[in-house]
């Protein structure tokens, strides 16, 4: 399956933009940098960064790095009070 993705412009001073990768039923949240051509943001080349970083994404599912997230208990536990 083909890794879909959105995300929307950097807001204010953010350089980054929140990217949402979905491959069936595994989501991958990150940032990625966003690009700035003369100051100004450049959606175009920001799309070409996040086809990118996507493809990285996929390799990294289809080879089990990134999975879909499992509850997982704390391993420390919580903190006992004397």
């Amino acid at each position: 399956m083909s890794v879909t993705y959105t995300y929307n412009a950097p807001e204010g001073e953010n350089k980054t933009v929140e990217v949402s990768f979905t491959d069936g039923e595994i989501t991958h949240n990150r940032q990625v940098n966003a690009v700035f051509t003369d100051g100004v943001y450049d959606a175009d080349a920001t799309e070409t960064r996040v086809a990118e970083v996507s493809k990285g994404v996929e390799h990294k599912i289809a080879v089990g790095v990134i999975r879909e997230q499992e509850d997982v208990p704390d391993p420390i536990g919580p903190a006992e009070l004397p």
